[in-house]
């Protein structure tokens, strides 16, 4: 499973601007915010100290859940390829199973969304580190490397789910135009949580990606987010709400519990994904 693995990567990143062009929704969401949602975004905001490094936080978070569930659908592409041409056929001569070649895709994608995470941070971080002075601690950034582990997961199990029924690369690059427009409203990176209407914040909470995104929110933010509202909680509640550093169902989630609704959702994509091959490997042995 170790060579397909390699063999997966291996074909992701030779293809330059395939790589480039999983990152394109990303880089355009990066490039709008600075040019035209940010000067409005600051004077919304402007009352509040050290706004810069608050909605720099905020867009770095947003834009990290995109690129993995971009990154990590491209990887998947892999997949749809080899079902395409008839590989996974021959894949399946040798001894590998179809689980273990299932699961091949998996790790193989969610690794991709993990290395293209890792490069988006270290060029925002860059940048606005320049710019606004933007300053990360190690713990900080030890939990973002953390998240991108979870994140890359997430997005590649929810990505395989729907991408089981497709075939085609025509079909899958149709569905992954459809994925990298929709994504940064879904994820609350174009328009704050907040500011949506009710039925918008609803389709929000029924994103995956969503979850991803508060929990890097409260990480990346929390301690700026602790200085500028020095622990008056109603404000820094009412804050959270409206930017979507926490996801409000019938309250404000904690850390915690969105860790919680994260796992539920990676392990039942996960199955949902295997059990299908699994049955066919009961059926391949026979």
């Amino acid at each position: 499973m170790l060579a397909l693995i390699k063999r997966n990567c291996r074909l992701y990143f030779r293809n330059h601007s395939g790589v480039l062009l999983s990152l394109l929704s990303a880089g355009i969401a990066f490039v709008l915010y600075l040019v035209f949602l940010k000067a409005g975004m600051h004077r919304e905001w402007s009352q509040l100290p050290q706004t810069d490094q608050l909605l720099d936080s905020w867009l770095i978070a947003g834009i990290l859940v995109l690129t993995g569930i971009s990154t990590t659908l491209a990887g998947l592409g892999q997949l749809v390829s080899d079902r395409e041409r008839q590989v996974d056929r021959d894949l399946l001569l040798t001894d590998v199973g179809p689980v273990r070649l299932e699961l091949s895709y998996l790790v193989s994608a969610t690794i991709v969304g993990i290395v293209m995470q890792l490069a988006m941070f270290a060029g925002m971080w860059g940048y606005f580190s320049f710019t606004d002075g933007l300053r990360f601690s190690g713990a900080q950034l030890l939990d973002v490397v953390g998240l991108m582990m979870i994140s890359a997961g997430l997005a590649t199990v929810v990505n395989a789910l729907i991408i089981a029924r497709i075939h085609t690369i025509d079909n899958f690059g149709k569905l992954a135009t459809i994925i990298g427009t929709t994504t940064g409203f879904l994820v609350g990176l174009y328009l704050p949580v907040g500011s949506l209407p009710t039925a918008a914040q609803t389709l929000v909470k029924l994103t995956p990606g969503s979850y991803a995104a508060s929990l890097y929110r409260q990480v990346l933010m929390n301690d700026t987010l602790n200085t500028v509202f020095a622990h008056i909680s109603i404000a820094q509640n009412d804050f959270e709400r409206l930017m979507g550093v926490r996801i409000n169902w019938s309250g404000l989630l904690t850390a915690s519990q969105t860790y919680q609704i994260i796992c539920y959702i990676l392990v039942s994509c996960l199955l949902l994904v295997l059990i299908p091959v699994w049955r066919q490997q009961l059926q391949w042995r026979r």
